[in-house]
């Protein structure tokens, strides 16, 4: 099994932003010294507790501060800009740190209705046109368009032999589906709704095309862990991010709250049950109980690959989780 790191780079109340993507870096170079495979940033707008606005710059730093860990998007917006200058970032940073880099997007508005119409300068593009999108981008980094595309002559630069490797990310069977049809990676997102997991993967491998990405179906699996010595502690550590959950559910802020400020006994009924259905998006425990439900997880998804998520208040038991579950199962 391969595990990987997905960082929306939550701000913890008291710190600051500065703070948080210097945390980035360092849990970068952390996960990387225990055998982590690849170390994706997330893309999110219009939010006061999330430090991830502009992953091209973050990957740029981090792979700098890195020497063989693969970096990438987790993911890039691909509906709120343009495939040709998505593909050429995506070219520049593989210039820059060859066979390293990994180019994940998908078709989240990114934020609110009045953010996407301020990303997209009020163009708003048809949700229709995402495969589209999604083939020009692969033709321009590739320099594979159809002779009969309108932007044929049209090369994204700089001209480099091994662009980017792409990955869809997606929760539904219409995203594995077009992940398929294009031959590229999919990437299911666990931490946000399991519920078509079973058919979505079905569907991926089923359908799945070699093109001039990939030319075997490949699929990574993002889930929310909190691991800590014992489960005890792991439920312990997991508090803040159970209470960062509901908030982002309900449209409230978004930093991480430290589990002393948090009291159980204050959840109502509903946010209760909110927390029970939460979970099922998440794994925490010691490593062996971690190690025992990503294992039954692979089973399901059919898998190798797991990116490990973990939004909890305290940076060093985040470390601590991480170097937990490394050495559970990747020694």
């Amino acid at each position: 099994m391969k595990l990987s790191v997905l960082d929306q780079a939550p701000i913890s109340k008291g710190s600051t932003p500065e703070e948080t993507l210097q945390n980035t870096i360092a849990l970068a170079q952390w996960t990387e010294s225990l055998g982590y495979h690849r170390y994706w940033v997330a893309e999110h707008h219009n939010t006061s507790g999330l430090a991830s606005s502009s992953p091209e710059i973050l990957m740029t730093q981090i792979a700098a501060s890195t020497e063989h860990i693969r970096v990438g998007s987790g993911g890039i917006l691909l509906p709120q800009y343009n495939p040709y200058k998505i593909a050429e970032n995506g070219k520049t940073l593989s210039a820059l740190f060859p066979n390293r880099i990994d180019l994940g997007f998908g078709n989240s508005p990114g934020g609110s209705p009045i953010t996407q119409k301020a990303l997209t300068d009020d163009h708003i593009k048809p949700i229709e046109d995402f495969y589209r999108q999604a083939s020009d981008l692969q033709g321009f980094l590739h320099n594979s368009l159809p002779r009969d595309h309108k932007f044929r002559l049209v090369k994204a630069g700089p001209r480099i032999d091994n662009p980017p490797t792409m990955w869809l990310l997606g929760l539904t069977e219409n995203g594995a589906r077009n992940a398929a049809q294009l031959g590229i990676g999919f990437v299911f997102g666990h931490f946000i709704n399991p519920k078509y997991k079973e058919i979505a993967m079905k569907r991926y491998y089923e359908d799945f095309k070699p093109s001039v990405n990939m030319k075997e179906p490949s699929t990574i699996v993002c889930i929310f862990v909190v691991c800590a010595e014992t489960d005890e502690a792991a439920e312990q550590l997991a508090i803040s991010q159970d209470k960062w959950l509901l908030n982002v559910g309900k449209g409230l802020g978004t930093k991480v709250q430290p589990p002393e400020e948090i009291n159980i006994d204050d959840y109502t009924e509903e946010e209760l049950e909110l927390i029970k259905t939460n979970r099922k998006r998440s794994i925490i425990g010691s490593p062996q109980t971690v190690r025992k439900q990503l294992n039954q997880l692979a089973e399901e998804y059919q898998t190798d690959e797991f990116m490990i998520i973990t939004n909890i208040y305290d940076f060093e038991a985040k470390k601590k989780s991480y170097q937990l579950l490394a050495e559970e199962i990747l020694s």
